[in-house]
């Protein structure tokens, strides 16, 4: 069974979706953290996104591996753990922009659809359920209003301890990556049509993973 999870910058994807998968005995596949690692490699090798003839002949022969150690997903870069640089702001930002270029999704999508295939899997990201997994059995939009993302960013970003940071910028990003997402050429960001939406505004993580548990289950 194959779960897809699709939505706006900071919408909390990845927690709903990784507890989904947990809770469920499922695989979670973390395709953001796989478009942010390409994201770490352009930044790394002061390459841009927007020479995409640059971007294709890099990424070429990069691997990306995504392991879980004690019970903690860690991402690899060309052998070399960048977990703890995927959630910064420039990683997030540039991740939205080199996404949209077609050689680096065909990169990832051979890789995304074949565990698909193999396994259960919970996946999140932009186009799961429009582009990537386009059959799968439960589709979700989740989302929440700009000022409720912004300040969810702005409490993860103060807990790590960071005190440089500004509230009406982070949702000035966000409303910029939400247009980014929107409006490129290649698989936008757009609820499927058999998608049911999920507004997590003023929902806890609980009850927004109980509500796709449950869904899940009336499918199997």
């Amino acid at each position: 069974m194959n779960i897809a999870i699709d939505g706006p910058a900071g919408a909390g994807k990845s927690t709903i979706a990784k507890k989904t998968a947990r809770e469920l005995g499922f695989i979670y596949v973390d395709t953001g953290a796989m478009y942010r690692a390409i994201a770490v490699y352009l930044i790394d090798n002061n390459i841009s996104p927007a020479d995409e003839d640059a971007v294709e002949k890099s990424i070429e022969d990069i691997s990306i591996v995504i392991k879980y150690e004690d019970g903690a997903q860690q991402v690899y870069l060309n052998e070399k753990n960048v977990t703890g640089s995927l959630r910064t702001e420039a990683v997030g930002n540039m991740a939205s922009k080199s996404s949209a270029l077609p050689c680096v999704r065909a990169k990832l999508l051979s890789l995304q659809r074949n565990l698909a295939k193999e396994y259960d899997v919970v996946m999140d990201g932009r186009d799961i359920g429009t582009n990537i997994l386009p059959d799968a059995e439960l589709k979700i939009y989740l989302t929440a209003s700009t000022d409720v993302r912004a300040r969810r960013r702005y409490a993860e970003l103060i807990d790590k301890g960071e005190s440089d940071v500004d509230l009406s910028k982070i949702e000035r990003d966000i409303e910029l990556r939400d247009r980014q997402d929107m409006e490129r050429a290649i698989a936008p960001l757009r609820q499927a049509e058999d998608a049911i939406l999920v507004d997590s505004s003023y929902m806890t993580i609980d009850q927004v993973t109980d509500t796709i548990i449950k869904l899940a289950k009336d499918r199997l």
